[in-house]
């Protein structure tokens, strides 16, 4: 057994020590990185059902046969192999509970970087694949497959939120095994820094969504929505999802991001290989050492970190912060959400213009468009204009703080060209899901089935 680390052993016995905790994550500026994850769904080629955990073909097997290759180390939770680690670069690849396959990156000083790290990472899965007789696709929801049909992976804490979820809203169960997602953590050097990004993140966070709305199906049908992953988050928990209105209060900081997440219900404790379940119990008692059952104790920085793993809204604030509001998709929008965001929020200038273009917009309205989003993309309005007029100049914006930013390739070229996916969406007018849904309807003549050929990695 590892021995437990400084943090496993660190009792918390102020609100101080987690408002230092995310206050250390300030870093000057030389030392920002771009830290990409994203998920896609694994299948069998023989009849497009999703893989399970144990079989061949399997995520197991999928784990362990990438697992072979040199640097990367197995991440156990009992006798099950639940992740890979690389030691050297810090990147890891993880399990969503419907065997949603993730890449979560190593922390990268440019979207160059970023871009080879995604193409290895896909070409070595997709030998590895195509060996074991399976596919990938890059979709924000899963385009064909009921709950009943999906496989949950033997991770402890996913049975716990199994059984909490559905208590709280009728489409977490969907969230957890049904979605992907593509998004893009970025680093700050102050309070203040973290308070800009953070408003303006929350602001264009539906911007995102429209981009790259990428599930239009649900079990072989259209959904009648543009990006469905999105529109799921609605109701999947009200407790740890939705709008951050406080993000835009005058007080905001540190501390009263720590005093959201106290105020979100915890799910689990992790001790050695169990999960225990205080689904719906408070941190806040935890901290006072009156958690039913757990009388006594208090908690550790661990637990704490844990925690915040457990709060969904789509800009989320750990020592960093991560944007959570987009479709996973082609193998081209990988590298185009960090562009997007790196480009207006690591440029003073970029990220100056940015809050001017947000400076009236008010809470509801931006509530609203978010809500719009999911079925409209493109399409949502804000103040009398598109979120396709909105995205003509937010590219503007993004495309200058990339040009600024100065990071080259071996050919001299800045990272200014990520961004074009996003571009031609913005110029035609039809988003990844718009294409999705007249190739259905005109090409494929409603059989979902011809997407696994057309449209995986």
């Amino acid at each position: 057994m590892a021995a437990a680390s400084s943090k496993d052993q660190e009792l918390i016995t102020s609100k101080d020590q987690l408002i230092h905790s995310l206050a250390k994550g300030c870093k000057p500026k030389d030392q920002w990185r771009i830290g990409t994850e994203h998920e896609k769904f694994v299948y069998d080629l023989n009849n497009h059902k999703r893989l399970p955990y144990f079989d061949t073909p399997g995520i197991k097997a999928l784990l362990e046969a990438i697992g072979e290759g040199a640097g990367w180390e197995p991440v156990m939770e009992g006798e099950h192999i639940i992740a890979l680690k690389c030691g050297e670069t810090g990147a890891s690849i993880s399990l969503e509970p419907g065997g949603q396959f993730e890449l979560s990156g190593a922390p990268l000083e440019t979207i160059h970087q970023t871009c080879s790290e995604v193409n290895r990472h896909l070409k070595l899965t997709k030998e590895i694949c195509d060996n074991m007789g399976a596919g990938m696709i890059g979709l924000g929801f899963d385009p064909q497959w009921a709950r009943d049909d999906i496989t949950w992976m033997p991770k402890g804490r996913y049975k716990i939120m199994r059984e909490y979820m559905p208590k709280k809203g009728s489409m977490g169960l969907d969230m957890m095994i049904r979605t992907c997602t593509v998004q893009v953590n970025l680093d700050f050097d102050s309070e203040a820094d973290m308070i800009r990004k953070m408003r303006v993140s929350v602001a264009l966070q539906p911007i995102a969504t429209a981009l790259f709305a990428n599930s239009p199906f649900k079990e072989g049908k259209l959904s009648g929505l543009k990006s469905l992953r999105s529109h799921v988050w609605t109701d999947t928990d009200p407790d740890r999802c939705g709008m951050l209105p406080f993000v835009f209060d005058e007080g905001f900081g540190f501390e009263r991001w720590v005093d959201y997440m106290l105020d979100v219900p915890m799910y689990f404790i992790h001790r050695g290989n169990d999960y225990l379940d205080v689904s719906g119990k408070s941190f806040r008692s935890y901290m006072k050492g009156e958690l039913a059952g757990f009388e006594g104790q208090i908690p550790t920085m661990t637990d704490w970190e844990d925690h915040l793993t457990t709060a969904f809204p789509e800009v989320r604030l750990k020592s960093f912060i991560e944007m959570r509001g987009a479709d996973g998709g082609p193998w081209r929008n990988l590298c185009a959400l960090p562009a997007f965001w790196v480009g207006l929020l690591y440029d003073s200038q970029a990220l100056n213009e940015a809050e001017a273009l947000i400076a009236d917009w008010t809470v509801e309205e931006m509530a609203k468009l978010r809500d719009d989003a999911p079925a409209k993309a493109l399409d949502a309005e804000i103040r009398g204009r598109t979120i396709r007029e909105i995205s003509r100049e937010i590219l503007e914006i993004a495309r200058g703080g990339l040009k600024r930013r100065g990071k080259l390739n071996s050919d001299g070229d800045t990272e200014e060209h990520f961004l074009n996916p996003l571009q031609d969406i913005v110029e035609t007018g039809r988003t990844n899901a718009d294409e999705l849904i007249e190739i259905y309807e005109k090409e494929w003549m409603g059989d979902i089935s011809r997407i696994y050929d057309a449209f995986s990695y």
